[in-house]
């Protein structure tokens, strides 16, 4: 047993995130903001408050230790999804910068707050470097999945590689599609979370044929999400620890599909914390360690 931050997947040990509460503020900021930040519909506050307690209450059921982002008047209500602006590694934290713009205030919120707590800070992503975290994913801790994206382009992935690969660490790039164009939330891990050493959720629709073959080429087996659970974050699953699984309530297939191949799974009712912003249960957290 050891305690690694190059994991998706282990038990995790401690965690940030942003409560609802500290990232919508009110109901007058999501007013103002929902439609600019490209969300599907309005949230609701309060139901947004009752959402984000249930889903905290999963992660605390592993014994997380559950660290907070602060409220931030200047930053937008996508400050909820705090795993974009940063890349937890065994050598200091990685501070990204956005591919959208109006969240570019987020990356120095989050690396305030980790110098506070005394967490080493490996690299900035500089301009004209773009990187999210929510397109990068631990394959196992020599390897790092990268999605080269509208959100995450080749100057962005260029630094990554720099600050990494001095440490044994291999980039393993992935090409996403344009898909819905460069307003859409579309990150790797949009169609991809691994749950287990050897077990991936994935959209093989949007996954690059030579991407897929490299997960099946390192032994791993894939769960499939239906066409008609994508839009609904069917993919976008939290490895609470190996194969316990959180998802966002509505992806009965998928559920099932997980539950077949041996996992746990719950599920939070996600409409306004997750639906709406396109940000699922990995997006909603910062795992920092991992216990494999």
């Amino acid at each position: 047993m050891s305690i690694t931050s190059h994991s998706e997947v282990g038990k995790i040990k401690n965690i940030y995130i942003k409560r609802a509460e500290q990232a919508f503020i009110s109901q007058e900021k999501v007013n103002a903001e929902w439609e600019k930040l490209n969300f599907l519909s309005q949230p609701n506050h309060n139901l947004a408050l009752q959402e984000y307690a249930s889903f905290e209450q999963a992660i605390q059921s592993v014994g997380a230790e559950i660290h907070y982002l602060p409220a931030e008047q200047n930053l937008s209500m996508d400050s909820i999804y705090c795993r974009d602006a940063s890349i937890a590694t065994d050598f200091g934290m990685i501070i990204c910068r956005m591919g959208k713009m109006e969240r570019n205030g987020e990356p120095t919120a989050e690396k305030m707050a980790f110098e506070k707590q005394g967490i080493k800070i490996l690299g900035e992503i500089k301009s004209p470097g773009t990187v999210e975290g929510g397109d990068v994913a631990w394959l196992d801790r020599k390897t790092l999945a990268v999605g080269h994206t509208y959100r995450t382009n080749e100057a962005g992935i260029e630094q990554l590689r720099q600050l990494l690969e001095p440490h044994g660490v291999q980039i393993l790039v992935s090409d996403l599609p344009h898909y819905k164009g460069e307003s859409d939330v579309f990150h790797l891990m949009s169609i991809l979370s691994p749950v287990s050493d050897d077990l991936a959720v994935v959209y093989s629709p949007l996954m690059p044929i030579k991407f897929r073959n490299e997960l099946l080429h390192r032994g791993f087996r894939l769960v499939e999400v239906p066409d008609e659970e994508f839009e609904s974050m069917g993919c976008n699953v939290l490895a609470l620890e190996p194969n316990n699984c959180l998802m966002v309530a509505g992806n009965p297939i998928t559920k099932k599909r997980l539950e077949e191949a041996g996992c746990i799974v719950t599920v939070y009712q996600g409409n306004e914390i997750s639906v709406k912003g396109g940000g699922g249960p990995t997006c909603l957290t910062r795992p920092m360690e991992r216990i494999v």
